[in-house]
């Protein structure tokens, strides 16, 4: 499992190692891993010509001691000093001694035009807010660059807490990261700031729990129902679909075809689009009785185009056992029943949907995915999978939240959030907590994606059909 950290935790960690080491051992292991991981970006080191910008902070003098190890190894190499009074001394002395030079930012450009590297270590993971003019400048002009670029840590000008960019913050190729993740590298839209991200391990003695937590196969395949000898279709856990509508028969359609897909032994469903999900699906079990007549089930999916039908949704929510709300559910969702019920309750809201739960406009949702879905998940008392480029699951006592590392852009398409609340609904009917049932559906369902869209657009069904191949991969 990919673990993030928060800065407090990080530097707690670093102040405990840097007590038993000597004095700037810890910066030389950080600055070995961070010049080893730019040797390999640049190929060929000799005569290659590395810009480093400088600011006060360690991150500074990380690149400072990295970039001497690479003038060391023939490259040319410049620093940009943002602050060149507070500027890592015994890093910019390693520097000049192995050959380098500085420059002060209005001598950059230049620089930076004809640099093949450029190393960001302007700002710290303590940073706040977008970067100051003139960083915002150099940032700019690293974009605009040919030039590969390397962040130290973190991308300046993006949080590392939250994930949040408020402001100018530097696009790098590659962040190289020390001791951990932290949870800025894993949560859009800082995510997209990153690039790809190298952990270098320093050393650090952290906590067991941490801020986030990003399932990987082996995590997903651990979690996955398997059925044993004895087992049969009620054993295996029995999902009710309470979807659709004579407006949105497909989203019955789609919620089921997830659900079979999701390892419970059955699947029921209740609503207005029995013909076609019987027609779809003849082994689906319909029933046009209401929930509270529909048989026995381990768990209850109600939302997905069902339209304005609140009174379905207040009947999903007063059985005790697990329930999915989703879609149109989430609009009659009264909080306060909600937060009585004593099964859980796993609610999975867009970030449209989130915003009108919390009464706030979308962008701040999309903007603070982090901070929502804790907001949303305590406001509700329920785990709440917040959808997006960045999908996150948060539990109501707090804990770590879980990222989803899976998924496609091709994926915002009609139909895909159907599939997903069925499947997970399912894992949840067949005995999964709400948070891992959340987790898994959404890892299964974003690398079901991938493999049906394959590059090229496809339909919320080809996601369906392609659960399948997604589990295989998975316990495989």
């Amino acid at each position: 499992m990919r673990t993030a950290y928060s800065v407090e935790t990080v530097r707690t960690a670093e102040r405990e190692l840097m007590a038993r080491l000597p004095e700037g051992a810890l910066m030389q292991r950080a600055a070995a891993g961070l010049a080893a991981a730019c040797a390999q970006l640049l190929g060929r080191v000799y005569a290659s010509r590395v810009v480093l910008l400088v600011g006060s902070g360690d991150n500074g003098g990380d690149a400072l001691y990295a970039g001497a190890r690479l003038a060391r190894r023939g490259a040319g190499v410049t620093a940009v000093l943002l602050a060149p009074e507070r500027t890592h001394a015994g890093g910019l002395t390693a520097l000049l001694r192995a050959g380098g030079t500085q420059a002060a930012p209005d001598a950059a450009e230049p620089l930076i035009r004809r640099a093949g590297l450029i190393v960001d270590g302007i700002v710290g993971i303590g940073g706040k807010g977008g970067l100051r003019p003139d960083a915002a400048r150099l940032a700019a002009l690293a974009e605009e660059s040919r030039a590969a670029v390397v962040a130290v840590d973190l991308p300046s000008g993006v949080e590392a807490d939250t994930g949040e960019v408020t402001g100018a913050a530097v696009r790098a190729d590659l962040t190289v990261t020390f001791g951990t993740h932290k949870p800025g590298l894993l949560i859009d839209p800082a995510r997209e700031y990153a690039g790809s991200v190298r952990l270098v391990d320093i050393g650090l003695d952290l906590p067991e729990e941490a801020a986030l937590e990003a399932l990987q196969h082996a995590d997903v395949a651990a979690r996955l129902p398997v059925p044993g000898a004895e087992s049969d279709k009620y054993r295996r856990g029995v999902v009710g679909i309470a979807a659709g509508s004579a407006r949105y028969p497909g989203a019955a359609v789609l919620a089921v075809s997830g659900a079979l897909r999701g390892g419970a032994g059955a699947v029921r469903y209740v609503g207005p689009a029995g013909n076609a999900v019987i027609a779809r699906f003849p082994e689906t079990l319909v029933s046009d009785k209401g929930p509270r007549q529909a048989g026995r089930v381990q768990a209850w999916v109600v939302g997905p185009g069902a339209g304005e039908d609140a009174a379905m949704v207040a009947e999903v929510l007063e059985a005790d056992v697990p329930v999915l709300v989703d879609a149109d559910g989430l609009r009659f969702a009264d909080r306060d029943l909600v937060r009585r019920r004593t099964a859980p309750t796993l609610m999975t809201p867009h970030a449209g949907e989130a915003a009108a739960l919390l009464g706030v406009a979308r962008e701040e949702v999309e903007r603070a995915r982090l901070t929502s879905v804790r907001e949303l998940a305590a406001l509700y008392g329920a785990t709440v999978l917040l959808k997006g480029s960045t999908t996150v699951v948060a539990d109501p006592g707090g804990g770590a939240v879980r990222v989803n590392s899976t998924g496609t852009s091709w994926l915002a398409t009609a139909g895909s959030g159907d599939v997903l609340s069925g499947l997970t609904g399912s894992l949840l009917a067949a005995g999964l907590s709400a948070l891992d049932a959340g987790s898994v559906g959404a890892y299964l369902h974003g690398l079901a994606g991938r493999f049906a869209a394959d590059g090229a657009p496809m339909g919320a069904h080809d996601v369906a059909d392609a659960i399948p191949d997604a589990w295989r991969d998975v316990r495989d």
